[in-house]
């Protein structure tokens, strides 16, 4: 895996290797990060990316928050409750050298706690496939203050995604067996 655009292009990140069969990382392909983050930039999403403050819930390997992080993001917040997942962020966070802009919670992305400060702009969500966890993230971040009132959600799943309640579904695109859904909250 490598970051696609950025201060960063071109650096691959901690390769996952075998890693442990219990923590389910399956990272975004090059592919559909690169067609993810070509969508987000232009057309009617315009730029997120500077000085944009980022969520990405079930991190796994960092790679969509390291990837804003290259295009010009503030800051990102990984939360990932996984051992694996944790020990690979840090090592990107480390390899990156951006322990400035970038910090992890280790912790269940469905349990966050309140969030002290203001919420994020951009919210990554890649759970664990078919497990139902998106909708109790998006749940826990909105009602813990972790999500800002004009956000934009970026959710991975392997199906389709229906919005669920305090969020609209704003697009839906499929690629090869993944889908992306962008929500935003309702106001």
């Amino acid at each position: 895996m490598r970051i696609i655009a950025g201060e960063h292009r071109g650096r691959a990140l901690t390769p996952v290797g075998k890693g442990d069969a219990g923590a389910h990382l399956r990272p975004t392909t090059d592919r559909v990060r690169e067609s993810l983050f070509s969508m987000l930039g232009g057309g009617r999403f315009g730029a997120p990316f500077d000085g944009t403050r980022v969520l990405d819930l079930f991190a796994g390997t960092g790679a969509l928050g390291f990837e804003a992080l290259s295009r010009g993001a503030a800051e990102v917040v990984f939360v990932d409750d996984g051992r694996k997942a944790q020990k690979l962020i840090r090592a990107n966070i480390a390899l990156l050298r951006e322990a400035g802009r970038a910090r992890l919670i280790a912790r269940d992305a469905t349990r966050l706690p309140a969030n002290e400060g203001a919420g994020f702009d951009l919210v990554f969500l890649d759970p664990p496939y078919g497990k139902a966890l998106g909708a109790k993230a998006l749940a826990a971040a909105q009602a813990g203050g972790w999500i800002a009132a004009d956000a934009l959600i970026v959710w991975e799943e392997s199906t389709a995604q229906v919005a669920p309640e305090g969020f609209d579904l704003l697009e839906a695109r499929r690629y090869g067996d993944t889908f992306i859904s962008l929500l935003e909250p309702v106001n």
